[in-house]
C-alpha cells in the first residue's frame, strides 16, 4: 500500500469513528434529557435530523484542522480545535433548526448536552490513545513485554521547558532505558510539584541527599551561561556519578530539544559564550544565489564556514584546499547533505598563482572567504619562509585573482596575533591584512578582513593537545601560569565572519567580540575535571615556559587604532588609512626574493620593515632543515 493510499484509508477510518461517536453523543443527550425513555415522536425527529447534524459536525471539525493532527501527540491545540468545531457546529444546528423547524419540538437542553458529550467523546478517545501509546500512566498490560526491568535512574537538573520535553520523550520512548526519578531546580516555587508525574525534589545544592536514588544526571538547562554551568558541573562532580547535558539553544535546530541530542559537558559550556543572534535576512541577501569560494575549505574554520554558507542557499560552492584528505572529507559531507547546491572541489596550492587564476577563471566566484593559512606559532617560527609563501604570497595570489575576475567581496580570515605581533605567524597575517586593505576597490572588489582570537577545537589549538595529554595520563603542559587567550567556538567564529562579510563596504578590519580573556591554566584544570579526574592529583600540570614568538596575552587592536561599533553588537569595525599598493607590492617582492635565500634572520628583519610594530623576540628555531 503506497503512502497516499494509506493516508486516505487512515483518514476515512478516523472520520467514520468520529461519526459513530457523534451519533452516540447525540443519542446520549436525548437519553439523559428524557431519563432513558425516548418517545416515538422524538425517535422520528432524531431520524430526520441526525444525519445532517453529524455531517455538519464533521465538516466543522475538519475545517478547524483536527484531521491533520497525529493522535499520539494530541494536546491542547487539538482540544481547542474540537471545542471550536463543536461550538460552530452547534451554532449551525440552531440556525438550521430555526429555518427548517422554527426550533419547535427540539429540547433546548439537548443542545447543551450534545455539545458536552461531543467534546468528551471526540477528545476523550484521542487522549486515551495518546496515554496508551505513550504509556503516560505507566500501566503495564500482560501482553506488553518488559524490555528492561532495571533501566538507568535519571536525575534531571532544571525543571523548565527543556526538562519537560525530556520527560515527555522518555515516556514516549521506553527503549531509551532511562527512568526519570525526579528534578532538582533552584526555583523554590517548583519544589514539591510534578511535571508529567515526576516530582521536583528540591534545589540543586541538595543533590547529595538523593545520590542513592539515581545512576546518572542530566543537565537540562540549555540557556545556562558559563558561571551557572560551572557551578552545576562542580555540584555534579561531587556526587561521583556520570553527568551529561543538553546542547545550548544555538546548537539545537529550531530550538527543538531531544534526548538524542544529549552529550557530554564540554569546555564551551563552561566558557559560557552568549548565544549569537544573526541578522539572517542580511546574510541571506549577501549569499543567496551567489557563487562562493572558500579557501582552506577542509580546515576547522573553513569546513564550518562551508556548512554555514550552505544554509543560506548559494548557487554554487567552491572548495579549495591543499590537503587531499581534507578536501575529500568536506566534499563528501557537502554531497551527503544533498541540498541541490553545485559543489566544485579544487585541490590546489594557493602559492601557485597560475593555478589560483585558473580556478577563478573556471568558477567565477562572487564571494571569496580566504581561510587558508599556516597558523601554528612555534612551527612557523621555525619555518618563516613557509609562513611568508602561504600567508603572504598565497593571500596576494588569491586577492589578485579576485580583483582580476571581478569578485564582489573578498573576506580575509585574520587573527588577533596580527596585533603587535611577536611571532612570524602574526606578522605575516598582518601583512595579509595590509594587502587586502591596499587592494580595496580594485576593479570594484570589496576587500575586508575579520580578526578574532583562538577557536576551541581548531586544528593546532591547545585544547586537543590537553585532551591527548589527559588521555595519556599526563602531565598537562602549560607554558606559563598567567598566560591568557581569547576563546570562542568554531560555529560562533564562522557565523560572525558571515555577519561581518554581509556588512562590509570595503577596506574594513572587523573585530569580533571575544569577551574576556581566559587563563590557559583554568582551561587545563576544567578539562581534567570534565574527564572525571582531579587536577594536580590524578593529572599533573607542568609549566614549560613560553615558546618562541609567544606572549602572555593577546590583543584585538593596536594602541591608537580607532574602533567603532556596527549594527551588530558582537562585531566592531576598524577603519584606517590603506597602505599604498605599489609600495607594498615592492616590499613584498623584496621579501619573497629574500625567502629564496633561506636566510631566516634577514627574513625577520624585512618583515619588521613591512610591519614596524613586529617585535623580533629571542627564539630558538630548532634544527634547520634547509641549506
Amino acid at each position: 500500500m503506497n503512502k497516499k493510499l494509506k493516508r486516505t484509508v487512515t483518514l476515512a477510518i478516523t472520520v467514520i469513528l468520529d461519526a459513530v461517536l457523534l451519533v452516540g453523543a447525540h443519542m446520549g443527550a436525548y437519553l439523559i434529557r428524557f431519563e432513558g425513555q425516548i418517545s416515538p415522536f422524538y425517535l422520528t425527529f432524531i431520524q430526520e435530523t441526525l444525519p445532517w447534524i453529524v455531517v455538519i459536525k464533521i465538516i466543522f471539525l475538519a475545517w478547524t484542522g483536527l484531521y491533520r493532527g497525529i493522535w499520539r501527540y494530541t494536546g491542547v491545540v487539538d482540544l481547542q480545535n474540537i471545542v471550536k468545531g463543536t461550538t460552530l457546529a452547534s451554532v449551525g444546528m440552531v440556525i438550521i433548526l430555526i429555518l427548517a423547524y422554527r426550533f419547535a419540538s427540539f429540547p433546548r437542553s439537548v443542545l447543551i448536552l450534545d455539545w458536552i458529550l461531543s467534546v468528551f467523546f471526540i477528545g476523550g478517545i484521542r487522549f486515551a490513545y495518546r496515554i496508551y501509546v505513550n504509556k503516560e500512566l505507566n500501566i503495564a498490560f500482560p501482553w506488553q513485554a518488559v524490555k528492561n526491568p532495571s533501566p538507568k535512574r535519571l536525575l534531571i537538573i532544571g525543571a523548565g521547558a527543556a526538562g519537560e520535553k525530556v520527560i515527555r520523550e522518555l515516556k514516549e520512548n521506553p527503549s531509551l532505558d532511562l527512568e526519570p526519578i525526579g528534578f532538582l531546580d533552584d526555583s523554590s516555587e517548583k519544589h514539591g510539584k510534578t511535571i508529567h508525574g515526576v516530582r521536583v525534589l528540591g534545589g540543586i545544592d541538595e543533590i547529595q541527599e538523593f545520590t542513592s536514588f539515581f545512576d546518572e544526571i542530566l543537565i537540562a538547562i540549555p540557556s545556562a551561561k558559563g558561571a551557572q554551568m560551572r557551578r552545576i558541573v562542580e555540584i555534579c562532580e561531587s556526587t561521583g556519578k556520570k553527568f551529561r547535558t543538553l546542547p545550548s539553544i544555538g546548537e539545537l535546530i529550531n530550538g527543538r530539544i531531544s534526548v538524542n541530542a544529549i552529550r557530554e559537558v564540554s569546555l564551551v559550556d563552561l566558557l559560557g559564550r552568549e548565544e549569537i543572534v544573526l541578522d539572517q535576512k542580511r546574510i541571506r541577501q549577501f549569499i543567496e544565489g551567489k557563487r562562493v569560494l572558500i579557501t582552506g575549505a577542509g580546515g576547522s574554520i573553513g569546513s564550518d564556514l562551508v556548512h554555514q554558507v550552505m544554509n543560506f542557499k548559494p548557487a554554487a560552492m567552491g572548495l579549495l584546499d591543499f590537503s587531499e584528505y581534507n578536501l575529500y572529507r568536506i566534499d563528501l559531507e557537502c554531497r551527503r547533505e544533498n541540498t541541490g547546491i553545485e559543489i566544485h572541489p579544487f585541490l590546489s596550492d594557493i602559492r601557485q598563482a597560475e593555478t589560483v587564476e585558473r580556478i577563478f577563471y573556471i568558477f567565477k566566484p562572487h564571494i571569496v572567504f580566504h581561510a587558508a593559512a599556516y597558523k601554528h606559532v612555534p612551527i612557523q617560527e621555525m619555518h618563516p619562509r613557509e609562513a611568508i609563501y602561504t600567508n603572504v604570497l598565497g593571500t596576494m595570489n588569491v586577492a589578485d585573482a579576485a580583483a582580476q575576475h571581478g569578485t564582489d567581496s573578498f573576506i580575509l580570515v585574520s587573527t588577533d596575533k596580527a596585533v603587535r605581533p611577536t611571532n612570524v605567524m602574526g606578522a605575516t597575517k598582518r601583512i595579509a591584512e595590509m594587502i587586502i586593505q591596499s587592494m580595496n576597490g580594485k576593479n570594484g572588489t570589496r576587500f575586508m578582513a575579520v580578526r578574532f582570537g583562538n577557536v576551541i577545537g581548531s586544528s593546532g589549538s591547545v585544547i586537543p593537545l590537553f585532551q591527548e595529554q589527559i588521555a595519556r595520563g599526563g602531565p598537562v603542559t602549560v607554558t606559563h601560569p598567567e598566560i591568557t587567550r581569547f576563546f570562542m567556538s568554531i560555529p560562533e567564529a564562522t557565523q560572525l565572519i558571515l555577519q561581518a562579510g554581509s556588512m562590509g563596504e570595503g577596506g574594513e578590519i572587523f573585530i569580533l567580540d571575544m569577551g574576556r580573556p581566559v587563563r590557559i591554566l583554568d582551561i587545563a584544570r576544567d578539562l581534567i575535571r570534565l574527564n572525571g579526574l582531579v587536577p594536580d592529583k590524578d593529572i599533573a600540570i607542568q609549566f614549560i615556559g613560553l615558546r618562541p614568538g609567544e606572549k602572555l596575552y593577546e590583543e584585538l587592536i593596536t594602541e591608537g587604532e580607532g574602533i567603532s561599533p556596527t549594527s551588530h553588537p558582537k562585531v566592531f569595525v576598524l577603519r584606517g588609512p590603506a597602505p599604498d599598493y605599489a609600495t607594498l607590492s615592492s616590499l613584498i617582492s623584496d621579501l619573497l626574493n629574500t625567502a629564496r635565500t633561506f636566510d631566516d634572520d634577514l627574513l625577520r628583519t624585512q618583515i619588521a620593515t613591512l610591519v614596524p610594530e613586529y617585535e623580533i623576540t629571542n627564539h630558538q628555531p630548532g634544527k634547520r632543515i634547509y641549506g
